[in-house]
């Protein structure tokens, strides 16, 4: 069996060691070659034309986001970004993937082995993910813009907690999806939205803040007792369960340090079942792009409560495991691509109205 062939570019010399040695546990992995900066990567690049790379962000002579353009306009290989947990890391680190970056992992706070633990299998799923999936999908998002929304001054006063719900998992290839989807949704999208997306602690406040910005819904990463409300996103901090609660003055957003489910926290099951427990008929369910299967049972729940479920399409994912496992369960209501997500989602919430509840409480 041909193995998958990896060029690990990193200017620190404990990574160079760390990450090779973690590819190396998988036997249908080989690290191909090993590069101490952007330059040396390019000239490795031409010599070995590896199936992926791993790239650090932070470099001397030439960074990681000019490596990658580099990569991406002569070679389209399927690269992964290494990045720290500091804010100018996770920032950059959302540039990579507009430039067309597969996803990213980041890295071990130090060489203790249970560190290492904590990013080998994400990383190991993520390199053979990236080899797996067509280098087209790669830039499919990125080739659409999204012109940033002069809504700022303009956004609709909201009152009243949300009668309806939204509730959206995502992962690997989310940060493009969502960033093609929310602007996509008016100021006055009548039902709130709750967003699990697989990302780590200090990156989902950056992130929301970028969705933010080219949105005409309010987004932001969300806080134990925020209120939930029509025009308004929340998306789970990292490495917290996101849950909703219904009470007499209005929904609120409810956070849990519970254990991880489906290998995850946040976890899009978590989300579902509590949607599905909270709004019944009035929730709608979305699994998009995502490597395994979190969100399949709970978005279950939501169907089987009377909501409405929906899975993005094969064509329009980076990788299409969430959905599947989801389709495959027969959870899945419709299926639609990413590009017509956005008027699906405005047609249904305007054409159905709130329904009596009839679940027990």
């Amino acid at each position: 069996m041909k193995k998958i062939r990896v060029l690990v570019v990193d200017d620190s010399a404990l990574m160079r060691k760390m990450i090779p040695d973690i590819l190396r546990r998988d036997p249908e992995l080989e690290v191909a070659g090993i590069a101490m900066d952007g330059l040396f990567a390019l000239k490795k690049m031409r010599e070995l034309r590896p199936d992926v790379v791993t790239l650090d962000i932070d470099m001397p002579r030439m960074d990681g986001l000019e490596t990658l353009r580099r990569i991406m306009a002569e070679f389209g290989t399927p690269t992964i970004m290494v990045s720290s947990l500091s804010k100018k890391d996770a920032e950059l680190t959302f540039r990579a993937l507009e430039l067309g970056a597969f996803d990213y992992v980041t890295k071990p706070r130090d060489a203790i082995s249970v560190h290492i633990a904590e990013i080998a299998g994400d990383l190991i799923a993520k390199v053979k993910a990236a080899f797996e999936n067509p280098v087209a999908r790669l830039t499919m998002v990125n080739a659409r813009p999204v012109a940033p929304s002069p809504r700022k001054t303009t956004r609709p006063l909201r009152i009243g907690s949300a009668e309806r719900v939204l509730a959206i998992g995502v992962s690997t290839g989310g940060p493009n999806a969502l960033t093609y989807l929310l602007p996509r949704l008016p100021g006055d999208f009548p039902a709130a939205v709750l967003i699990v997306q697989h990302m780590p602690a200090g990156f989902t406040e950056i992130f929301a803040s970028r969705l933010n910005v080219l949105s005409s819904l309010e987004v932001k990463e969300a806080k134990d007792g925020d209120l939930v409300l029509p025009g308004r996103a929340l998306i789970a901090p990292g490495n917290r369960h996101l849950k909703v609660k219904r009470l007499p003055l209005g929904a609120i957003a409810v956070l849990s340090d519970a254990a991880p489910v489906s290998g995850h926290r946040p976890s899009a099951d978590v989300l579902f079942r509590s949607v599905a427990a909270e709004y019944g008929s009035n929730a709608a369910g979305l699994i998009m792009t995502g490597m395994g299967a979190d969100g399949a049972d709970g978005i279950g729940e939501i169907r089987a409560n009377g909501g409405l479920t929906v899975a993005q399409d094969e064509k329009s994912c980076i990788v299409f495991g969430m959905p599947k496992a989801a389709i495959e369960r027969n959870h899945i209501m419709d299926v639609v691509s990413l590009e017509n997500l956005g008027g699906y989602l405005n047609n249904h919430f305007s054409a159905n109205p709130v329904r009596e509840q009839v679940l027990e409480r």
